[in-house]
């Protein structure tokens, strides 16, 4: 995949979760998996103690904002996450991705809010993962029924624990049932693929990534939280169990632009599970000047217009990555987009500029607008 020239935006990533979830075992797997990424966090407590933030403090050392004391989504405004971004995301920190771990009492809405209304122009949005512990999820629901619209609200839902719980599948199933096109992704221990969040640094600069196929081949010891731990554990990786399956990736290349109201039409109808897609797009003599980058996670959609690079083959190039997809399919779907004709009308771009950002018009990015 091609790298644009001009500045990169980070995205900022919200997870959340309910008590007890997963979520700094989750963090804390991302941070030993990111191979050379570099992920700043911004941890929030539920209480004066800052338990989490001590958890994955000696991991991320300055690159960490803990906010104790408080929800999140009641301590601060928008105007005060930007300061706490703005000194994250700064060039000299070379953050490539920003995690903000909720406290487990926090409200993900008002979260994804705060961050799609920063006016901070080196971010960009990056979805919001929300937890499950599958062994209480039937308790949690029972006594917290908000979690329903929490799951409604999620871009990519990671059932965690899974090898607690009773019947799994069932759960699996139930969680699918209250999503809304969210990939659902089974795990134990917090261990998901970085990449399904966020694009990790070039091969040659991993050490230690966590690959599609290490998911499905055996648990690293050193990623289970301690407080995890069961006797049963090694029993179900010698059986097989095999659950990290249903990751799924597309890889598309075409030569041959694409048709603007096509591409529209496949992403407006894109299928439940399809959590993430990156890459360029060629929309050739609806726009010979630039080349559009497309950054999507879940319903969540945005254009980048830039110049073409003065070097290099005109291609779209584009990366699709879920859980439970149909690989064939999508591919189909995007080889039917191609068109080599001349537009046909000048108003073709008028769907896929609605999705490039007027930095001047930040409320359009409230999760109504955007889908979330």
């Amino acid at each position: 995949m091609a790298h644009s020239p001009g500045p990169q935006q980070i995205p900022v990533v919200v997870l959340a979760g309910f008590l007890g979830s997963g979520k700094t075992t989750l963090l804390n797997h991302l941070l030993h998996r990111s191979g050379g990424s570099r992920i700043g966090a911004i941890v929030n407590d539920f209480g004066a103690i800052e338990i989490d933030a001590m958890a994955v403090a000696g991991a991320l050392g300055d690159s960490t904002v803990s906010l104790g004391n408080g929800c999140l989504c009641c301590a601060v405004d928008a105007g005060e996450l930007d300061v706490y971004l703005e000194r994250l995301t700064r060039p000299g920190t070379g953050i490539d991705v920003v995690v903000i771990e909720a406290s487990g009492l926090a409200e993900p809405q008002e979260l994804v809010r705060m961050v799609l209304a920063s006016d901070h122009p080196g971010i960009v949005y990056g979805g919001l993962v929300e937890v499950v512990d599958a062994a209480e999820f039937d308790d949690t629901r029972a006594r917290h029924p908000e979690i329903d619209r929490h799951l409604a609200l999620a871009d990519l839902v990671v059932v965690n624990k899974l090898d607690r719980a009773p019947d799994p599948e069932r759960v699996l199933g139930l969680v699918r049932t209250l999503t809304d096109r969210a990939a659902v992704v089974p795990a134990t221990h917090g261990r998901v693929d970085p990449e399904l969040l966020f694009d990790c640094r070039p091969s040659e600069e991993r050490i230690g990534q966590l690959s599609f196929d290490d998911l499905h081949r055996h648990a690293d010891p050193h990623d289970a939280d301690p407080h995890d731990a069961d006797p049963h554990d090694a029993e179900a990786d010698a059986h097989g169990g095999h659950l990290h399956t249903g990751y799924d990736s597309v890889s598309f290349v075409s030569e041959v632009p694409l048709d603007p109201r096509r591409l529209m039409r496949f992403l407006d109808r894109r299928p439940q599970g399809l959590y993430r897609i990156k890459g360029y797009v060629d929309f050739g003599p609806h726009d010979p000047v630039n080349r559009y980058a497309v950054h999507a996670v879940g319903p969540f959609l945005r254009f980048y217009p830039e110049p073409w690079p003065t070097a290099g083959a005109r291609l779209s190039q584009l990366v699709l990555i879920g859980a439970a997809i149909d690989t064939e399919a999508l591919g189909e779907e995007l080889a039917g987009c191609r068109n080599d004709a001349p537009p046909a009308d000048e108003h073709g771009m008028w769907g896929v500029l609605r999705f490039v950002r007027n930095p001047e018009e930040a409320e359009e990015d409230l999760p109504e607008a955007a889908g979330v």
